[in-house]
């Protein structure tokens, strides 16, 4: 592996390298970048997003596109839930708009597994999506 696929923090896990690893993966999904989210997982990452299984890093860039173009003002939160040493348990929300204007707000939790390298080989989500009102819109 070449020096640039090392995605620091590494495990095993800390609580406080464990929270900083989430605080990077807000950022970069709040980001919108598909190519920047894409290069913190391997490249044969195994993703179970919804009932939508996805493979690879091409996938998921893929999936993030067509994602954000069809989720505008998209913002997420991720906060703690468990880790251990190569494992990391999340509860995340976040809210967007459909194209047709209709807020909604989507709560899940997540299950990541980690190489040595830092960069996630597994990520498993659950998600739900609640319609909501602009009004109740908590995150923007």
């Amino acid at each position: 592996m070449q020096q640039d696929e090392i995605k620091l923090p590494v495990p095993p896990f800390t609580l406080e390298t464990a929270k900083q690893k989430i605080q990077l993966a807000e950022d970069a999904w709040n980001s919108q970048d598909p190519i920047k989210v894409s290069k913190a997982y391997t490249v044969d990452s195994e993703w179970r997003n919804r009932s939508l299984f996805v493979n690879g890093r091409e996938e998921i860039q893929a999936f993030l596109t067509d994602k954000w173009q069809n989720e505008e003002n998209y913002k997420l939160k991720k906060e703690y839930w468990a880790h251990s040493d190569d494992r990391i348990a999340v509860r995340f929300e976040y809210e967007y708009q459909n194209k047709d204007g209709d807020w909604f707000r989507a709560y899940g939790n997540e299950n990541w597994e980690f190489n040595e390298k830092g960069l996630m080989k597994k990520r498993y989500a659950s998600i739900n999506d609640v319609a909501i009102t602009e009004e109740e819109c908590k995150l923007r």
